[in-house]
């Protein structure tokens, strides 16, 4: 950044995303929020906000359909519940303890990332199909290759996903099981499986799908999926915090296999 750039935004900071002016009004990208916005559902403003667009009922139900399935199952085994369990443990704030589970679920292969890769997928793929710069066969390899996989078909330790179904479920209730990026997404599932490579659609994948025939970007659906996860983890929070403070899950010192050095005495 240059000496030119610092200088303009010295306490200057143009934006068209919002204001407050106090006692006044709101300013919420660029409507006013309580006159002109406040009869929208949450998740209508979520997604105006993200994205600067307006979204139908129809939509906005879909959208939110989508999170119940996309959310964090509340078992505190799982990685990201497992902070907001010991925060709960050890009696700090629920907005801590799922701000801090919320940050570890941008993980490569079981959270944000993955979304970003699946959506990012399809967009690319699908539309180099579309236009006749590449086979479906093409676009797979090449993705294969450079990426050592296909985000969003797999999924670590077992090969199905129990999520598919709901979201199929949801997709056909709201009559867009049928959309081109959803369809795409099939036919490279197909690919893959005639191919000997046994890869299935996962969650990530059909979620991504789902998504990108709606109009989201990458970076949009990334977004829209960031606070998902927060349904389950607070269940776990609220367990852990209403049991003995530090019971979660400990570990006796005698269960530990110390291999370093010795107990050493100090001289005096």
């Amino acid at each position: 950044m240059s000496t030119r750039d610092l200088t303009e935004f010295e306490d200057n900071w143009p934006t068209v995303m919002g204001g407050v002016f106090a006692g006044e009004r709101v300013v919420f990208r660029g409507a006013d929020l309580f006159h002109n916005l406040c009869d929208m559902r949450w998740m209508e403003l979520y997604l105006y906000g993200i994205t600067g667009r307006r979204f139908d009922e129809k939509q906005v139900l879909f959208f939110e359909s989508m999170w119940p399935i996309a959310t964090s199952y509340p078992d505190p085994r799982i990685w990201n519940n497992r902070i907001a369990s010991l925060a709960g443990t050890t009696r700090s704030t629920a907005t801590l303890g799922i701000s801090a589970a919320t940050a570890v679920s941008e993980a490569k292969l079981f959270g944000r990332q993955i979304d970003i890769r699946a959506i990012d997928f399809l967009l690319r793929a699908r539309k180099a199909v579309a236009d006749g710069v590449s086979s479906l066969e093409e676009v797979i390899l090449d993705e294969m290759q450079k990426k050592r996989g296909i985000a969003g078909f797999r999924r670590p330790l077992i090969n199905a996903d129990e999520r598919i179904a709901p979201f199929l479920a949801i997709a056909r209730k709201f009559g867009y099981e049928h959309r081109p990026h959803l369809q795409f997404a099939f036919e490279v599932e197909r690919w893959l499986l005639e191919k000997r490579y046994r890869l299935k659609m996962n969650a990530a994948a059909f979620g991504a799908a789902l998504a990108a025939d709606q109009g989201l970007s990458a970076r949009e659906y990334y977004l829209f999926q960031t606070p998902s996860f927060i349904a389950g983890m607070l269940p776990c929070y609220i367990e852990a915090s209403e049991r003995p403070e530090g019971s979660f899950l400990p570990l006796r010192c005698t269960r530990i296999e110390y291999t370093g050095s010795a107990p050493r005495k100090w001289e005096k």
